[in-house]
């Protein structure tokens, strides 16, 4: 048989241990440990800036003292990874002879005029340095370095490739070429670095008219 006086004391202990658990759950616990702060959530993402020389590109440049050839190149939508980084490497290199060859056949020039009064094509002299000049470029683009890399985080895929020849390199390779006469080094030693400077004042102008 129910006992009715048992059951209130039940539903009063019920009660009591309501009031208690409810009680502790109101309080704020001291541990003495820090309360972990919830994630902080950044909504957008912040643009990366990419690298100067992917915008300034190929052409003569003064660095740090030094007078250089930079080559940019890019490769995009190749789905292996050393494949698209030789691709980005090789066309940079391609931009560095670019702007080499240019560049000697500048020097050529010039000291055709200053040689042969304007008539250096009727000469036989022409093919002889032409071939010598060739010659020396090769080996001195063969000297062309790959020193920086660039992947785009807003394209996936793309990659730049940065290239650089010191002029230097191409003086110290006159002295192995003994196709070139000691007059078509004299005066490529002393004009080398005068051209190569206007060449660079040359990409400092097309610079301010891009950022106009």
């Amino acid at each position: 048989m129910f006992d009715r006086q048992q059951m209130h004391k039940t539903i009063l202990m019920s009660l009591v241990c309501l009031v208690v658990f409810s009680g502790c759950a109101g309080k704020k616990v001291e541990t003495g440990e820090p309360v972990a702060k919830p994630a902080e959530t950044t909504i957008g993402f912040k643009k990366v800036e990419s690298p100067p020389w992917v915008t300034k590109g190929s052409g003569a440049f003064q660095d740090g003292g030094k007078k250089v050839f930079y080559g940019v190149g890019s490769a995009s939508g190749i789905k292996n990874y050393s494949l698209l980084r030789s691709t980005a490497d090789n066309r940079a290199r391609n931009e560095v002879a670019k702007t080499f060859e240019t560049y000697v056949a500048s020097l050529m020039k010039d000291y055709a005029a200053s040689t042969t009064a304007g008539d250096f094509s009727e000469t036989s002299e022409e093919q002889h340095v032409e071939q010598a000049i060739k010659t020396v470029s090769s080996m001195t683009l063969s000297g062309v370095q790959i020193i920086d890399h660039w992947e785009s985080p807003e394209n996936q895929g793309l990659i730049f490739s940065l290239a650089m020849l010191d002029l230097n390199e191409f003086e110290q390779n006159l002295d192995k070429a003994k196709e070139l006469n000691s007059k078509v080094k004299d005066y490529v030693r002393e004009n080398a670095g005068k051209l190569h400077d206007e060449l660079s004042k040359e990409v400092e102008k097309r610079e301010e008219k891009a950022g106009q």
